[in-house]
């Protein structure tokens, strides 16, 4: 019994200290029920209103009776009616379709006469998980449409023969989709590590505050305690381009000249954001939690996994905050698409304006530190 009550007090007073430290209540409460939301919100792999294109050279009942299918289907909506198959190329190239589906001449012709329909899917392979779900979803529909039709009609085995085109990645592999964006993933993981205990470290150990004493401004510190974290992240992402093209196997259709550019400023970008997590921690475990505190809603508001198309309106407006969000994009183009900067200059740009926002504010918050 006494053993118990001792423990029983124990046991009473860590959790007395635990949620009597501010710091210790916030830690325990808010990042669980933040990453709740996202989680929630933004992870999702259900497919709505991807975007469909139309390229129908037939005039008959029967493709206007298919390609009324999707148009009704909440899986798609549909973009555009094309004229021209010389649309399909930049229409797929800019993302503004994820699939089209063409129908050939005579299509309504031929089924009349007891023969098939061979109904042609272009579909955008950059992002191997949606196009695989979209597929599926394309898949379900033909086979519902063709099992009505037979119904309804007799001597024709199969009305619509689906014939599927992936551009970028024709097999669909999903490895061509997720090791490129291992490059932005572990690149910011080792880059925001590196810098955000940069500080706590120091400050636990006791020698920040010589390193107050120096003559160094806030900004000399700054590029100090930045340019290791720069060299690393730049070397890991390094190491894994070449594990991904000469192990994996996957494509570098572009330029690695054109990728570093991209690369530097989004580590540049995670630094500033360590470095203002280090700037606020006053230990490991701080600085450690802040880290993962970022990472994780980062990675799944990046579009890593679950398409940024998918999530709430609102979740795709905190991505545009996220550098890792316009990293992902450029490094998948140049390795799939062989993408030059006039191709991802809208990802650039504001990737550069994050990266001289945090590096800013971690500068200013130096100087309010050390002052």
């Amino acid at each position: 019994m006494i053993v118990g009550h001792r423990l029983l007090a124990l046991i009473v007073k860590e959790f007395l200290a635990l949620f009597r430290d501010k710091k210790s209540r916030i830690a325990v409460i808010a990042p669980p029920i933040l990453q709740l939301l996202i989680f929630s919100y933004a992870a999702t792999f259900d497919l709505e209103h991807a975007a469909l294109a139309v390229y129908n050279e037939d005039s008959g009942s029967f493709s206007r009776d298919l390609i009324s299918r999707f148009e009704r289907s909440p899986a798609f909506e549909v973009v555009a009616h094309l004229r021209s198959e010389a649309e399909i190329k930049p229409l797929v190239d800019r993302k503004d379709a994820l699939l089209v589906l063409h129908v050939g001449r005579q299509c309504s012709a031929n089924v009349a006469q007891g023969d098939g329909c061979p109904v042609q899917v272009v579909i955008d392979g950059r992002n191997s998980n949606t196009a695989m779900l979209a597929l599926n979803y394309v898949r379900s529909i033909m086979t519902d449409f063709n099992e009505e039709y037979i119904e309804q009609t007799t001597g024709i085995r199969l009305p619509a023969r689906l014939a599927i085109q992936a551009w970028f990645n024709p097999n669909l592999e999903s490895g061509w989709f997720i090791i490129p964006g291992i490059v932005a993933l572990l690149a910011m993981v080792v880059t925001l590590v590196v810098t955000a205990l940069s500080v706590a470290r120091e400050r636990e150990a006791g020698t920040f505050d010589q390193l107050l004493v120096t003559p160094l401004r806030p900004w000399e510190i700054v590029i100090g305690k930045a340019m290791p974290g720069l060299i690393i992240g730049v070397g890991e992402a390094s190491c894994i381009m070449a594990v991904a093209v000469f192990w994996f196997r996957v494509p570098l259709a572009g330029s690695l000249v054109t990728l570093y550019p991209a690369l530097i400023i989004y580590v540049l970008a995670t630094i500033g954001v360590g470095l203002m997590i280090s700037s606020f921690s006053h230990t490991l475990q701080q600085a450690l939690l802040g880290s993962f505190l970022f990472i994780v809603p980062a990675v799944t508001l990046s579009g890593f996994s679950t398409p940024i198309a998918n999530m709430p309106d609102c979740m795709q407006a905190l991505t545009y905050l996220n550098p890792m969000r316009y990293f992902l994009i450029i490094v998948r183009r140049v390795f799939l698409e062989g993408a030059g900067v006039e191709y991802f200059w809208h990802e650039l740009w504001p990737m550069s304006l994050i990266a001289v926002a945090t590096l800013a504010l971690a500068t200013w918050l130096f100087r309010y530190r050390m002052y």
